[in-house]
């Protein structure tokens, strides 16, 4: 746990879940872990956990592996990128959101080998 008198400038890192009460300003990569943002939390980072749930305020990308939860009380400025996404009357958010599987993700990131020969739209080979 971080608490609310504590700033936190740089990476973050480990093997367990993390409460932030306090501000962290960098990058929170707890993949395997849940992420949980407290409403004193006040977050500048990108965070990359299993489950993120956001009751507090948060600047950045939020990368989750299964959910992402913005209570009402959250404000998120920033882009979502998570299979589940639950918002609460009341959240306040502004950025995008991707609900894209991992798999439809990893495919449409793959370079496409366009077949030789083959004719482009308006005739042009």
């Amino acid at each position: 746990m971080i608490g609310p008198t504590i700033l936190i400038k740089g990476d973050l890192t480990g093997e367990e879940d993390l409460i932030i009460d306090g501000r962290v300003e960098g990058r929170v990569e707890l993949r395997k872990h849940n992420i949980t943002v407290g409403k004193n939390g006040r977050v500048k980072a990108d965070l990359y956990g299993k489950v993120i749930t956001v009751e507090g305020e948060v600047h950045g990308n939020l990368y989750s592996d299964e959910q992402l939860v913005l209570r009402q009380s959250s404000t998120v400025r920033g882009n979502i990128l998570a299979p589940r996404v639950v918002l609460e009357d009341g959240a306040n958010f502004k950025g995008s959101i991707d609900m894209s599987p991992k798999e439809a993700a990893q495919r449409d990131q793959a370079p496409s080998a366009a077949t030789p020969g083959a004719t482009a739209p308006g005739g042009l080979k």
